[in-house]
């Protein structure tokens, strides 16, 4: 497999082995290999082996071995060959998220290395673990409220997923365990670490250095079991003997992968229980309708219900145009006897609106203004600010206003002692598809960060999704949300592509994919081109991508003008966008 990102070069070609090197060419190293145009080299992956071959004429040999660890594991390969086809992609394009930049002392030192065996692990009995184990795929919700874990506090969703792995590995299998960002891989890393699993997990995402990254994904290749934790790339972590698949969050943006062909944590873990028959389990604070179809289509099977969970009151807005409703800056009073309060808000440059008093203009707040007008209303009580600028992971303990901007909030020991939901109504504003969906896991996700016994005030907010989050039927709420967006033929119970280029270009494009099954969503001009969005059944997905794949393969072999005309515009293809429109 050569490592480009031409569509035209996106298949296999045999290479003759040179007798001088037959010793170094495994399945899974990096080669350099000749190509016929212009003498130029090319580099490779070796993703296979054979003593004839049907390609005509005479092999060209394998120039040299850049490295002979087998570093593309064969499962890896499978995977990501799937994910390209799906979405009309590259598969060396999946190659570079999948496969660390080679480090050549780390890997020197790994070949060079004696392979110790793995101590077995004991740990409890677990049912989840043994469902997973055995293949099935899961949706679960977590403990509901934070966990002391030798001495620090973290989410109880990583506590429950540390638990998993230590049983996973106790039956002698992998977990590979996907998370949206860096607080939530530092919490699951915390949990771990007490565990019986410490000495198996493997962190492979980017804010290890390049030779620390590269390190654990040498190790990866070893005889497991492993705990391998990361972010999006996790999920083609090498694992011979794959037990779970684990993805925290799976609705979260930063799910989303933003680099062609664009597959999401969600998308490629799927793909990868397919192929392997490892247990899957999606684990959230809220159900999405992405998951609630594939419970309703008995894919997925649900699991249990959250434990610990808080009490949420539904608090109107006051009469008098207060920030702060009178029950609840009551509740507030009464907390910060006890110990510290988060109030949430939306994020600073979306701050909320309100009008004062009819006919005056509306007054943005954001979350400086917030915590002045607490400052004010609690004299004396330390105020903390948490958004992007202010990161904050744990607070203090004792009384004190947390002011956090969603997906900035703190975890304080023991819990908060009330939560306090403000801009819930703005939120509900923001333009998006999922915005339902997105706004009850931010409340949730706050929401649980409160102790067990403290209330939670979601303000100014009613209908569907405020009695969602009141009873904690996230499951429910999402059936309805699947319920309306069948009848819309929204997703996700239909897939997207969006394409984007020429207009000669993209309009022979959506004629094809006409004819695959695809019909029009939206077509909207741009300065040299145009952008459309199709719409198609799930089971048109492979025949759609192939007619994309296709008009990529004769858009990219077309003439260019020579310069100095400026280049045409790039035809471009983007399946399963999450914000189409």
């Amino acid at each position: 497999m050569l490592d480009s990102p031409l569509p035209r070069l996106d298949h296999l070609f045999d290479y003759r082995i040179p007798d001088e090197l037959a010793d170094e060419v495994v399945v899974g190293a990096r080669v350099k290999v000749p190509l016929r145009v212009a003498g130029r080299v090319a580099d490779g992956w070796v993703v296979g082996l054979a003593d004839t071959t049907d390609a005509p004429g005479e092999l060209s040999p394998v120039d040299r071995v850049v490295s002979a660890a087998p570093v593309l594991a064969p499962e890896v390969w499978r995977l990501a060959r799937a994910v390209a086809d799906r979405s009309a992609g590259v598969a060396s394009d999946v190659l570079r998220l999948a496969v660390p930049k080679r480090q050549a002392k780390a890997e020197q030192r790994w070949l060079a290395a004696e392979r110790a065996v793995p101590a077995a692990v004991e740990a409890p009995e677990d049912d989840l673990a043994a469902a997973l184990v055995t293949g099935r795929r899961i949706a679960a919700l977590p403990t509901a409220h934070v966990v002391e874990v030798a001495g620090a506090w973290v989410g109880g969703w990583a506590t429950d997923v540390a638990a998993i792995a230590a049983a996973v590995a106790a039956a002698g299998r992998t977990t590979i365990v996907a998370v949206p960002d860096r607080r939530d891989l530092d919490q699951l890393e915390t949990a771990l670490a007490s565990g019986p699993a410490a000495a198996l997990v493997l962190r492979v995402d980017a804010s290890r250095t390049p030779s620390a990254r590269y390190r654990a994904h040498l190790t990866a290749l070893e005889p497991g079991p492993h705990v391998i934790i990361g972010n999006r790339s996790a999920v083609y972590a090498p694992a011979a003997v794959l037990g779970a698949i684990v993805v925290w969050e799976e609705a979260d943006p930063f799910h989303q992968e933003p680099l062609a062909p664009y597959a999401g944590t969600r998308d490629v873990a799927l793909l990868r229980q397919e192929q392997s028959g490892a247990g899957l389990l999606l684990l959230s604070s809220t159900r999405s309708s992405t998951v609630q179809r594939l419970v309703e289509l008995r894919w997925c099977e649900e699991w249990g219900a959250p434990r610990g969970r808080p009490d949420v009151v539904l608090t109107p807005e006051d009469d008098r145009g207060a920030r702060i409703p009178s029950a609840a800056f009551q509740a507030v009073h009464r907390a910060l006897l006890a110990g510290p309060v988060l109030v949430q808000v939306s994020r600073p440059g979306d701050a909320a609106l309100r009008a004062l008093r009819a006919g005056e203009a509306p007054i943005p707040i954001d979350a400086g203004r917030t915590a002045h007008e607490l400052g004010r209303a609690f004299p004396g009580v330390p105020v903390v600010i948490a958004d992007g600028e202010h990161v904050h992971d744990v607070v203090a303990a004792g009384p004190r206003l947390v002011v956090a901007t969603r997906g900035a909030e703190p975890r304080a020991p023991g819990g908060y002692r009330a939560v306090l939901l403000l801009d819930g109504a703005r939120m509900l504003l923001r333009e998006s598809l999922w915005v339902a969906e997105d706004c009850l896991r931010w409340w949730s996700t706050a929401a649980m960060l409160a102790a067990p016994d403290a209330p939670v005030h979601l303000v100014g907010v009613g209908g569907d999704v405020a009695t969602a989050l009141a009873t904690w039927r996230s499951a429910d709420f999402a059936a309805r949300q699947l319920a309306d967006r069948r009848e819309l033929r929204f997703p996700p119970t239909v897939r997207l592509a969006a394409a984007t280029g020429p207009v000669r270009a993209v309009e022979e494009l959506v004629d094809a994919w006409a004819g695959a099954g695809a019909d029009l969503l939206s077509r909207v001009p741009e300065q040299r081109g145009e952008r459309v969005v199709v719409r198609f059944p799930a089971g048109a997905g492979r025949g759609v991508a192939a007619v994309a794949k296709e008009a990529l393969l004769r858009h990219g072999s077309a003439r260019r003008p020579k310069p100095p005309a400026p280049p045409p515009p790039v035809l471009r293809v983007h399946f399963d966008p999450h914000e189409p429109l």
